[in-house]
């Protein structure tokens, strides 16, 4: 009878898989792609990593890069292929201790199909091993590696890590970092974060770094020549950590008389933003000919250039207002660059308040005033500027005068709140400008709707009295929050013209993003 009752249960059992399709959920390849409407292709999917471990040796001479990268993540999907994105050259993928078959496919893909598919939920660690001259390569025209007279610089958005180490290229797959390099003795190498270790052999010297909250790719940096580099700590005991090139020439002081002040700015825009959200802070000054800077991660890029007509705080602080606002907080598409630039500005206008060198309300009258009505400027949606005029100068003054008008409107209580309680909400994540507004909405109690509409997402110059609150009147106004009066005419903030020139601080990464755009549509 035992007998009997297995074999039933085992043609039971039989009948059962018959019935059920040979795979309910296939392996699939992870899309060449994100999913981001101004980059198809930028990022991956199928995929999420948390960390990159990235071990590196450069010649400096000859701008030879030998790498391997060990990336720690977890399918989203069941796999049977995924990409990285990456330029050089690739000697070797393993993925779970597997050799992993590979090609470089479309202008930066590298295609990789894993010895076992992978399975949704499941942990996977992939080695890339490569070299290359990143200094080199170009895609659509373009290199995001720049070579420096003693070295190479990593520094560029909307994306650069693609020429020193493979990634999920995209904000929303944020990882930790390890980073360590080897170079020449008398040579330095600076990343994000700490420098945990330093040490000497036979002629060359190995720098490792970590940055152990989530960062995104393309905020990671990598700077390698001869720097004198500098530390010290904020009042708060923050470490701060900031370096130049010894070839900074007739831009040496100003450069130190701006990057020094860092640690008091940012304890100072602490009070606005509040707390810090990173284990470090600092910049550095290479020798470069571009002329931006850019927020990577607690290690902020400055291009001397920023410093060639004296001493420069203001750059400064809109980089830093970045750690908060653009770092700590991410745009979850790119379409959401206002929730970086516009409050990266602002604090700008800010810190001209500090100085006595114009109020917000003045420098917002005055961008107000500097534009008539069809003027290509209010053509520039801040909330969805287009790929092709991501890092316009509407995005900045525009987007800094949308925020004035929020405070005008919500008044200075509830905007101070807002100001302080997003990145603390969001710390470390990814947003939409629109659970900004949902934000705002729920701290001031006022809706918002009209406000966000007319000023971040129609082509056309507000009226200057359709709702708000002026500066000059307790009386209601409109949606500019700016004073009636403002298109008569403003004398020029003191702050003016200082302020105006960040405004190469993303020129570079407005010609990058149009080249991405038309260059790599793919």
């Amino acid at each position: 009878m035992r007998k009997r009752l297995i074999v039933s249960a085992a043609a039971g059992a039989l009948a059962l898989l018959l019935t059920v399709p040979a795979s309910a959920a296939p392996y699939t390849p992870g899309t060449p792609g994100i999913g981001d409407a101004y980059y198809p292709n930028a990022g991956n999917g199928g995929y999420d990593v948390s960390h990159y471990d990235i071990r590196l040796k450069y010649q400096p001479a000859t701008d030879e890069l030998e790498g391997t990268a060990t990336i720690l993540a977890t399918a989203t999907q069941d796999l049977s292929r995924f990409d990285l994105d990456f330029v050089l050259g690739v000697k070797e993928v393993l993925v779970n201790g597997r050799t992993a078959t590979f090609a470089a496919t479309g202008e930066s893909e590298l295609e990789i199909t894993p010895a076992r598919p992978l399975a949704k939920g499941s942990p996977v660690t992939v080695v890339v091993r490569y070299a290359g001259k990143p200094g080199e390569v170009e895609r659509g025209g373009y290199s995001a590696w720049l070579r420096t007279a003693d070295g190479g610089v990593a520094a560029n958005e909307p994306e650069g890590s693609a020429w020193w180490y493979p990634s999920n290229d995209h904000p929303t797959d944020k990882a930790t970092f390890d980073v360590s390099v080897l170079v020449p003795d008398g040579t330095q190498a600076i990343s994000n974060g700490i420098l945990t270790g330093q040490s000497s052999r036979a002629g060359w010297t190995r720098y490792n770094w970590r940055q152990t909250k989530p960062q995104a790719t393309y905020l990671a940096t990598l700077a390698i020549g001869k720097f004198d580099i500098r530390t010290d700590t904020t009042p708060g005991g923050l470490p701060v950590v900031t370096a130049y090139s010894k070839d900074l020439g007739d831009n040496d002081g100003a450069a130190r008389a701006s990057v020094e002040r860092t640690g008091e700015l940012v304890d100072w825009l602490s009070g606005y933003f509040g707390e810090y959200p990173f284990a470090s802070v600092g910049g550095y000054v290479p020798e470069v000919p571009t002329g931006y800077a850019l927020e990577t991660q607690t290690q902020i890029f400055y291009s001397p250039a920023q410093f060639s007509r004296g001493a420069n705080t203001s750059v400064v602080v809109h980089e830093l207002a970045h750690q908060w606002y653009g770092d700590s907080v991410s745009v979850q598409r790119w379409s959401d660059i206002w929730l970086n630039e516009g409050f990266a500005r602002y604090a700008q206008w800010l810190w001209s308040e500090h100085e006595n060198e114009g109020t917000a309300q003045e420098l917002a009258d005055y961008v107000y005033a500097s534009y008539p009505a069809g003027h290509a400027f209010w053509t520039v949606k801040p909330g969805d500027p287009g790929a092709d005029h991501q890092f316009a100068g509407a995005v900045y003054d525009r987007g800094a005068v949308a925020i004035q008008a929020l405070r005008n409107t919500v008044g200075d209580e509830a905007f101070f709140r807002i100001l302080k309680g997003w990145p603390a909400e969001r710390k470390y994540g990814n947003a939409t400008i629109q659970q900004f507004q949902a934000f705002a909405e729920r701290v001031s109690g006022k809706p918002l709707g009209a406000l966000f509409e007319t000023w971040l997402f129609t082509a056309a110059k507000p009226a200057a009295d359709s709702a708000g609150v002026p500066a000059t009147s307790a009386a209601p106004a409109g949606a500019t929050g700016l004073a009636p009066s403002a298109e008569s005419g403003r004398p020029e903030p003191k702050s003016w013209k200082r302020i105006q020139e960040t405004n190469a601080v993303h020129e570079h990464e407005q010609g990058r993003a149009q080249g991405h755009a038309h260059g790599r549509a793919r």
